[in-house]
């Protein structure tokens, strides 16, 4: 595809795409539940389990200590065509409990029963306290030899290749919570080096709420549902919140984040990782440099707008999941660069009189351009959730030769708490040898037994110095690569329970964070302010949030406490004197539209020959389009994924009309709801409310033919980034340019500058 002109690129794919296109259903959209199809009626031939779908994988076939196995990654998956008991007895009945006689109480020795049973009651285990709503991914990083000369980490060698896994998270909801709810969201990446695991456990946002780990519980306690109704849940639009950062005003710059659209990101594939901390690198030489780690996506920054997000958490709960499953299926690989910001290693460590210390600080990109290091692709998909996105374990004290922490009070805590916490969920501290956890380095560490050993150590000496096992193992030395904990002086200084000055400016950074926004997503704060705040019930909290405002911004402050009723309250400290930071904006650039979702309203009395060479169209263009019909099925032998029933614009990125359709025979109001929209005789009502909500949302719409009828029907026929045309080619080629900026914005202006 040419990506310097993409509107030329997709006429072209029209142009020579077949004049009938026989099988509409090549290539396949994702989401097929196996990767076999199933019968009507129920297999009754054994055969050998299916193999995985093509886009799945699992963690490699290492031991407990790291070896190869050399046997397929199948193999740890069940085997046979017979079911058995866990210990491989083959059973001839496992839908009847034994009884004494039909009617009769079920008996002890039904072992089989117990075993069923007791482990379904065992089945799941401690969720996360944080982080617990989650998914993950397999892939390959890539090194570019850019740090070479600044760390030792062979994964970062010009072309070394690592296996990685990746989880993608929010932190505020638990398990079963929605996925576009506004939260932080966790980005924890295990690198698999032959050197030892790599654990970068970043988040979406460069700045944390806190600055010493101690108050961690603090902040999570005060976020989580309210402990005497267990509600809101997944969200910090509520009072103990608002009360807690209130007050503790370190908190303002990461809840201006969490308050702008970083809060609510449209996709894993479109968003930012940061590190948070400062790490320290050490070369061969032993020569140091401070430095925080980035991941830049390939698509960009983007995010939902607010209504959106409400509406796919009723309408999708799953939506950021099931979003970066089906990318990878249909071949359209997230892929990030990870990069690095590089400071010089002083005493001070400061920059540009940041303290990079503060985790509540971040260095603008204009400051300390991000350094490009690697590439990371994600390229398979888990093949059992709760195996390995569920079971797997980040440390951030996980570390390679090469890689070590700094002094930042946050870090330090979290150095313990990690791997407290594996204890407790994973059953033990044997939780490196479940296999997404297992290192892909040699592993002789002398920890023995405890719960869940799976390694079967030899030798009888487990300790050093031994002369039983011959020595073994030996400590190893530079030439071996071992691990350096670089040595920094610690400055002679009282025992205290204090931060140093320099922690103490808590709105600076937040300020540059608002003037650094468009007008665009300034609205978009204002609105979320607005919004979380008139959820808190004691209108103290509300008064004392708008002071924290008040320091940050008059603009800021003065939106919010109109759209609250109150009054603005005047600055307590003055005004910081900050540059805007272009970086920190989501807007203003142009994206590929990879594993974009496009849909298509087909209608039965219209040219669905047409519809098939733009359909092919939009694969070709990397993109995935759905075909929304009156009905499921198909329409005049043509399959389509979606019905007008089942449809909602919050689950595309832009809306193709390849005709009018007539109202269906389901668009009763007492049937779906959404027939309840306004609408005329002539066009099915839920057309129109599709067409609508992908406008407020600020998302493109095509027409060609009958379809512009429906955009004149919807009142939004000639406004920004509504296109028609005579072809469905010319129409798709104008929609995909405007889908490179993600948003069509010039639709809202916005009324703060």
């Amino acid at each position: 595809m040419d990506r310097n002109n993409p509107a030329k690129a997709v006429k072209a794919a029209v142009e020579t795409a077949a004049e009938k296109v026989t099988d509409v259903l090549t290539p396949d959209v994702p989401g097929a539940p196996g990767s076999a199809p199933p019968t009507v009626d129920e297999p009754t031939t054994p055969h050998d389990p299916l193999p995985p779908k093509k886009e799945q994988g699992t963690p490699e076939t290492r031991t407990p200590t790291g070896a190869e196995t050399g046997v397929p990654p199948t193999a740890k998956g069940q085997q046979g065509a017979y079911l058995t008991t866990s210990q491989g007895a083959r059973l001839r009945d496992t839908d009847h409990s034994l009884k004494a006689g039909p009617r009769g109480p079920i008996l002890l020795q039904d072992h089989h029963f117990r075993e069923k049973i007791t482990h379904f009651d065992h089945e799941r285990i401690p969720e996360r306290v944080v982080h617990a709503r989650g998914t993950g991914a397999h892939g390959v990083f890539t090194g570019y030899g850019t740090a070479e000369t600044l760390t030792r980490a062979g994964f970062l060698k010009k072309g070394r290749e690592t296996q990685v896994f990746v989880r993608f998270s929010t932190v505020l909801g638990s398990r079963g919570s929605a996925d576009t709810v506004r939260d932080t969201r966790g980005f924890a990446t295990k690198f698999y080096t032959d050197e030892g695991t790599f654990d970068l456990v970043a988040n979406n946002m460069p700045v944390f709420f806190i600055q010493d780990a101690i108050k961690f519980p603090d902040i999570i306690h005060a976020g989580k549902p309210h402990p005497d109704r267990e509600i809101p849940q997944a969200q910090s639009a509520h009072d103990t919140f608002w009360d807690f950062v209130s007050l503790h005003t370190e908190a303002q710059h990461h809840t201006m984040w969490n308050m702008s659209d970083r809060g609510i990101p449209r996709s894993y594939r479109t968003m930012e990782g940061f590190g948070v901390h400062t790490f320290r690198l050490v070369n061969d030489a032993g020569e140091t440099v401070l430095v925080k780690f980035h991941w830049k996506p390939k698509l960009g920054v983007h995010s939902l707008v607010w209504e959106e997000a409400q509406l796919i958490n009723g309408v999708d709960p799953d939506f950021h999941r099931r979003d970066l499953y089906d990318a990878i299926e249909a071949g359209a690989y997230p892929e990030w660069e990870l990069g690095i910001q590089v400071f010089p290693d002083t005493p001070e460590e400061t920059f540009a009189g940041i303290d990079l210390l503060d985790p509540t600080k971040i260095v603008p990109e204009e400051l300390a351009p991000v350094q490009p290091i690697g590439r990371l692709v994600l390229n398979r998909t888990p093949t059992n959730f709760f195996a390995e996105t569920e079971q797997v374990a980040f440390h951030v004290g996980h570390l390679p030769p090469g890689i070590d922490v700094t002094n930042d009070p946050l870090l330090q805590g979290r150095l313990f708490s990690y791997v407290d916490t594996q204890l407790t969920r994973l059953g033990g501290p044997n939780f490196s040898q479940i296999p997404v956890n297992r290192p892909h380095a040699p592993v002789n560490d002398m920890l023995r037994d405890g719960f869940h050993q799976h390694a079967v150590h030899a030798g009888v000496a487990p300790y050093r110095p031994n002369s039983l096992d011959g020595g073994n193992p030996f400590p190893a030395g530079d030439r071996e690569n071992a691990f350096v904990d670089v040595p920094v002086t610690v400055a002679e200084a009282p025992k205290v329970r204090a931060a140093p000055a320099s922690f103490d400016d808590h709105y600076s950074q937040v300020r540059l964070f608002w003037l650094s926004m468009s007008p665009v997503e300034r609205e978009h704060i204002i609105r979320a302010y607005t919004f979380e705040l008139g959820k808190c019930y004691r209108q103290e909290i509300r008064e004392r949030q708008l002071r924290c405002l008040a320091n940050i911004d008059p603009v800021l402050c003065a939106q919010v406490a109109a759209g609250l009723g109150l009054p603005a309250p005047e600055p307590t400290v003055p005004l910081a004197d900050v540059q805007p930071s272009p970086a920190l904006s989501q807007l203003g650039r142009e994206w590929p539209a990879d594993g974009r979702m496009v849909g298509i309203v087909v209608d039965p009395d219209g040219d669905l020959e047409d519809v098939a060479q733009v359909r092919m169209a939009v694969f070709s263009a990397g993109m995935v389009p759905l075909l929304i019909g009156p009905h499921g099925g198909a329409v005049r032998g043509t399959p389509v994924q979606r019905s007008f029933a089942t449809a909602r614009s919050v689950e595309f990125d832009a809306i193709l009309l390849a005709g009018a359709p007539a109202p269906a025979p389901d668009a009763l109001p007492a049937r779906d709801a959404k027939a309840g929209a306004a609408g005329s005789e002539t066009v099915d009502p839920r057309v129109l409310l599709l067409v609508e909500e992908a406008w407020r949302h600020a998302k493109a719409i095509g027409a060609w033919g009958a379809g512009a009828e429906v955009l004149r029907q919807a009142g939004v026929a000639g406004t920004p980034g509504v296109v028609s045309g005579d072809s469905g080619g010319d129409v798709l080629a104008d929609v995909q340019s405007l889908m490179a900026a993600h948003r069509v914005w010039q639709r809202f202006p916005a009324s703060v500058g």
